[in-house]
């Protein structure tokens, strides 16, 4: 609740529902975000447009990074801390590094393939106009990976 608004809009909501192997596991990833009016500024808006955030390219780059991190090794529990804390930090040093005015929170999570289920839920309240956020979904042969990536805009 921002600006003389008492009660916040739900912006949109999302569910997704995917089948991971053959043995029923399944992943659950449910977004919702909720919109925080914002004052109207013309000089932002130019910012922003000019320097908006590409959720395409930020998969691209998570997608890069886990490769890099853990390419074609089998799930090994010893290197689960190792692994997670590579894939976060790498992912951030490259969102960083394309020059966006925007604030970062990287997730991952990461699980061997042993036909169990994995959820994962993210809740944000922000401004819809402007914060993105973006889940990547990886696999290998012996094991699953969740990055989320949370962009907030600096205004």
């Amino acid at each position: 609740m921002s600006r003389g608004s008492k009660t916040p809009s739900l912006n949109c909501s999302s569910q997704l529902v995917v089948d991971w192997s053959r043995q029923l596991c399944s992943s659950f990833t449910n977004n919702t975000c909720v919109s925080v009016p914002r004052v109207k500024d013309d000089k932002m808006d130019e910012y922003h447009n000019e320097g908006s955030f590409n959720t395409e390219e930020a998969d691209s780059i998570v997608k890069e990074c886990i490769e890099n991190v853990v390419g074609g090794d089998d799930y090994n529990q010893n290197l689960v801390n190792k692994w997670t804390s590579a894939i976060v930090e790498r992912c951030l040093t490259q969102l960083v590094k394309l020059g966006k005015q925007y604030k970062f929170i990287v997730t991952c999570a990461l699980m061997q393939k042993t036909g169990a289920g994995l959820h994962t839920a993210n809740s944000c309240y922000w401004d819809t106009a402007m914060d993105v956020s973006s889940t990547v979904r990886w696999e290998s042969r012996t094991m699953y990976c969740v990055v989320s990536v949370f962009a907030v805009a600096v205004v």
